[in-house]
């Protein structure tokens, strides 16, 4: 949600540096894919080129070569594909294959039993320390990568036709006005309740939330991040824009404990701010059939908001 993918590597993998007996369990319960894995790599030339025509034939009779679709073989390997899925990406862990295949043998000696749970905890004690370091600095300079791609990405947004950037750093590109035409229209106020449509992605592209789809979602603007904040409070009720938000206004260095968003990134979304349910500030009264105003507020209310935050 608004106030809270594999590049999530830093939040995704702060258990693995704080707990390694925990990470030692969820790594026992993948020896079928990770298993595959290492064959794979063991796998000779040879075996590898295969001519078009078998390739073709196995891709029928099952999901990997040697699997029969349909066969309890199968069944095992899609287990394997399950516990994997758990496990995650680990791939940011690793700088090459050979350190991949370091790693999955060690996951599957340890799932198989080869290395006994006396040998895991001296190895642990033994190399733990580098280890942590280790997890530590790749993190941080995945971190910086994505921060500095982000901020690269944003300084373009701000280069658009039609985009400008805000005093706190929060860039926003109006793509469609409201009824009320360019630049008019009532706006909300902090204190506001907004109903929107938004999609969410990092500068990679990667979508880590959106409503399209869903219904609209409603909340007050006090709830969400700080770009947001700042960005609806520049729109117009009926606009869509684009939103891009530097890090120190959206999840910081640390990003968001699921993962989903890594620490670091530049966000942007594009928002369609469908409704003000309240705290709205200027625009002309909508006329209804009859010519009256339509007031969406409660009776009594205009709908703005004095210096204490309450309703005049």
């Amino acid at each position: 949600s608004l106030t809270q993918t594999t590049l999530g590597f830093s939040a995704a993998f702060a258990p693995i540096i704080a707990k390694n007996k925990s990470f030692q369990k969820r790594a026992r319960s993948l020896s079928f894919a990770l298993g595959a894995e290492v064959a794979k790599e063991s796998t000779s030339t040879s075996e590898e080129s295969t001519s078009e025509s078998q390739q073709e034939e196995q891709s029928k009779s099952g999901i990997s070569a040697g699997i029969e679709a349909g066969s309890h073989d199968e069944l095992m390997y899609v287990l394997g594909v399950n516990l994997a899925r758990q496990l995650g990406d680990i791939s940011p862990l690793t700088e090459s294959s050979e350190e991949m295949t370091s790693v999955a043998r060690g996951i599957l000696d340890t799932v198989v039993g080869r290395i006994t749970d006396e040998q895991q905890r001296a190895l642990l004690a033994l190399r733990g320390k580098e280890l942590n370091e280790l997890i530590t600095n790749r993190a941080n300079n995945i971190r910086a990568k994505i921060e500095e791609a982000g901020l690269a990405m944003l300084q373009q947004m701000k280069e658009t036709e039609g985009a400008f950037e805000h005093e706190s750093g929060v860039v926003i590109h109006v793509l469609e006005h409201g009824p009320e035409g360019p630049g008019e229209g009532m706006k909300p106020s902090a204190g506001a309740v907004v109903k929107v449509h938004y999609h969410g992605t990092l500068p990679d592209g990667t979508i880590f939330d959106s409503s399209i789809g869903k219904d609209p979602v409603q909340f007050p603007l006090a709830n969400v991040i700080d770009g947001w904040k700042v960005g609806l409070q520049q729109m117009h009720e009926g606009e869509v824009a684009m939103l891009g938000i530097p890090p120190s206004l959206a999840y910081g260095a640390e990003g968001t404990p699921d993962g989903r968003i890594p620490g670091g990134a530049t966000l942007f979304f594009k928002v369609e701010l469908l409704e003000i349910v309240s705290g709205g500030i200027g625009g002309s009264p909508l006329l209804g059939a009859d010519g009256k105003s339509l007031k969406k507020n409660k009776p009594g209310s205009s709908g703005l908001l004095g210096a204490d935050g309450k309703p005049l």
